[in-house]
């Protein structure tokens, strides 16, 4: 039995799709789009949810992780591509996604010795704890796996689900797709997919246009990197920055809807009554108070102009706008731009609504504005340490991450684990479910001790 930190391994397993005529309408191969390119060698997405059912070995062993196999299986009928693998055939001028009968998603069966309750909880943890509970990623320079799962059990508390996924194979949005299938397929036993057709993917490619050539632009930086003709395909190995915790924090609805009134309010004075003001979202909000609470908790950086970068889905903004449930990487983004010593005033959150409110709202025209761009940007912030560069806004309150029940009640709670590698503010609907947000994020710890401050004085005015 082999140990990792904490974590014993008990058993890895091959999971293949089970045989089924669904199959034969997924297909077995897909090329990349240039959506996905661009995160061909940026590290994967890890995310782990916990589960307070406490088992013993016997039901662990014999209950819980049969049925996680058994609905996976079925699952990835409609998921081929999940068990395959990213290649780049030397006949072909880009990599593609290619599954063959036989390939498997990697499961790996664990127990830990760690305390479920630390970790599942909203006190400071060190980052690292968290990574013995995902699975590794293993790439390779000629290939490299979409998808590992890793499923660890803590003695007489409960247990949680790692999930490893490729970046440049699926967003979080196709991410969200398989996850809430597979919990569902779970929990009701058998298949039911008549139940959920929203949650069948679209592996169109075609609906993807590319007139001004995005896809050769990256391609051609890609064969260029370190050396020419560079076909790898091996992921860069981000490290976690030594002594940085992870941090939970919550605006609750509630709060959310009182600072939406006095965000309202300034901005309709300051706007002097020339134009209504627009609705605020609760994303929007969310992302502005963090952004603050941040900036005022960094405050010894010395940066005039600060930016915030926002992860947008692009599916209902490209033209036409794509169909839901297409299945791959569809991201756009924008930056919001402001000056520190606005944002550390006395208005400084309305200077943060106004900023990213402009910023979303510019995707509504130029949804793919300097996209030609967005591959040297990513490899000019990696080189220079991406966890130490400009923070961007990760996940969404509509992936209804609490909403994810296997059969054995929803998670206590939810960790993107990959923001302490690539840099990232991690947002997601709350674990009550009654419509706060949940900010999840890392600094070092007196950074996150002034954070943590600064984000509860805040509320107190509400």
């Amino acid at each position: 039995m082999a140990s990792n930190n904490s974590v014993n391994i008990l058993e890895v397993c091959r999971v293949n799709p089970l045989p089924s005529s669904l199959a034969s309408a997924t297909p077995s191969s897909l090329p990349l789009t240039f959506f996905d390119i661009l995160w061909l060698r940026f590290p994967p997405v890890e995310r782990v949810f916990f589960y307070e059912t406490p088992p013993t070995n016997a039901t662990f062993l014999n209950s819980i992780v049969p049925k996680l196999k058994h609905s996976l299986c079925l699952t990835l009928q409609n998921f081929l591509t999940l068990a395959g693998n990213i290649i780049w055939p030397p006949e072909s001028h880009k990599p593609i996604i290619s599954y063959k009968e036989g390939d498997a998603v990697s499961l790996t069966v664990a127990e830990s010795n760690a305390n479920f309750y630390h970790l599942s909880g909203n006190n400071f943890v060190e980052a690292v704890e968290y990574h013995p509970l995902v699975p590794d990623l293993a790439t390779s320079h000629e290939h490299a796996p979409v998808l590992a799962l890793q499923v660890t059990m803590f003695s007489n508390c409960g247990f949680c689900i790692g999930i490893t996924a490729h970046h440049t194979v699926l967003d979080g949005k196709s991410l969200t797709m398989f996850r809430k299938l597979w919990a569902h397929l779970c929990k009701l036993g058998g298949n039911a997919l008549s139940l959920v057709p929203e949650l069948i993917p679209s592996f169109d490619r075609m609906v993807i246009k590319d007139p001004a050539g995005i896809e050769a632009i990256y391609l051609n930086q890609l064969l260029n990197l370190d050396g020419p003709h560079n076909k790898s395909l091996k992921v860069w190995e981000q490290k976690t920055p030594p002594n940085v915790v992870r941090g939970t924090f919550e605006l609750t609805r509630t709060k959310l809807e009182k600072l939406r009134q006095l965000m309202t309010s300034i901005l309709g004075e300051n706007n002097n009554q020339e134009q209504p003001v627009h609705y605020i979202s609760k994303l929007t909000l969310t992302c502005a108070y963090t952004w603050v609470c941040l900036a005022k908790a960094e405050r010894q950086r010395v940066n005039n102009l600060i930016c915030l970068w926002i992860n947008a889905d692009a599916r209902p903004r490209l033209e036409p706008p794509m169909p839901d449930n297409y299945f791959g990487n569809c991201l756009t983004g924008c930056a919001a731009i402001a000056e520190r010593n606005d944002l550390l005033g006395e208005k400084g959150v309305a200077v943060a609504v106004k900023a990213i409110s402009e910023a979303i709202r510019s995707l509504d025209y130029v949804v793919l504005k300097g996209a030609e761009n967005w591959l040297s940007l990513l490899l000019n912030v990696k080189k220079d340490n991406i966890s130490d560069g400009v923070p961007e806004i990760a996940g969404s309150p509509r992936f209804e991450l609490y909403n994810t029940d296997f059969g054995w009640g929803k998670p206590v709670k939810v960790e993107l684990i990959s923001i302490d590698k690539t840099g990232g503010i991690c947002v997601s609907d709350s674990r009550d479910g009654t419509g706060g947000i949940e900010i999840g994020l890392f600094l070092k710890k007196r950074e996150m001790e002034v954070f943590a401050s600064v984000f509860a004085k805040g509320l107190e005015v509400l």
